[in-house]
């Protein structure tokens, strides 16, 4: 049994991850706390306080005696928005505070991205133009080339919960680059697990989505390795990988 324990800001898309979970059909567990939002805004002063120590520290020991054996914050917003050195810093606390491993989705898409070689992608955001070119900067601190972007100005994080299929696909479709090996949708408030094999049937090539790419970290950080169908190319099995750059 492997346990990865979520740190989830609010309620909007955390249905996702039982998902997950049966995707992977193996003895995985994702236990989610949810933390306190604060303000649901994607604006640059709330995304800081919503990731601030307090907020995130609330839920650690719960996700502990549940079992949890690393620890992600499962927003990415509020890691990114604190530019590549203040998101270290803000996971260097967590693990601190936890005592395990962790690590948070920001670092989560960087990760994917170059475990399957990709270096340059397209963002598909749900979020206002200065948040989704700040993603962007994070992403080329990583080393990853961002062939472009595409903001949609969604302000809260209930409003993108509320999205369905055809907009999560149409997004994809408007954000994508035919530079781009991938393309990245960085928000943890957007239902997209039910729809990996579909975007990248869709699009042609390997999808990254926010909640899909946590739960892969925090398995990477227990040295766990999952394949799972329908899981999109993170997930594949090597052989079975369409999309991934020769």
């Amino acid at each position: 049994m492997t346990s990865v324990g979520l740190l989830y800001p609010g309620h909007s898309a955390e249905d996702d991850y039982p998902r997950i979970a049966v995707l992977l059909d193996s003895d995985i567990r994702l236990p989610i706390f949810h933390t306190d939002i604060g303000e649901d805004a994607h604006r640059v002063d709330a995304l800081m306080e919503m990731g601030s120590p307090a907020r995130l520290a609330a839920g650690v020991e719960e996700l502990r005696l549940a079992g949890a054996e690393t620890l992600m914050w499962a927003c990415t917003s509020g890691s990114f928005v604190r530019g590549w050195d203040g998101a270290h810093e803000q996971t260097r606390e967590l693990a601190e505070a936890a005592g395990l491993p962790a690590s948070s989705t920001s670092f989560a898409f960087a990760h994917a991205a170059q475990a399957l070689g990709i270096g340059r992608v397209a963002v598909a955001a749900t979020y206002p133009q200065d948040i989704t070119a700040s993603f962007a900067g994070f992403l080329r601190a990583a080393g990853i080339e961002v062939s472009a972007t595409r903001a949609s100005g969604i302000v809260t994080a209930a409003e993108v919960g509320t999205w369905g299929r055809e907009q999560v696909l149409e997004l994809a479709r408007a954000g994508d680059h035919p530079d781009a090996e991938a393309v990245l949708l960085p928000d943890t408030a957007l239902h997209t697990v039910a729809h990996l094999a579909e975007l990248e049937e869709a699009l042609g090539k390997t999808v990254l989505t926010a909640n899909q790419v946590t739960v892969w970290e925090g398995l990477r950080l227990a040295d766990r390795r999952v394949w799972a169908e329908g899981m999109g190319t993170l997930f594949a099995r090597p052989e079975d990988r369409e999309w991934v750059p020769a």
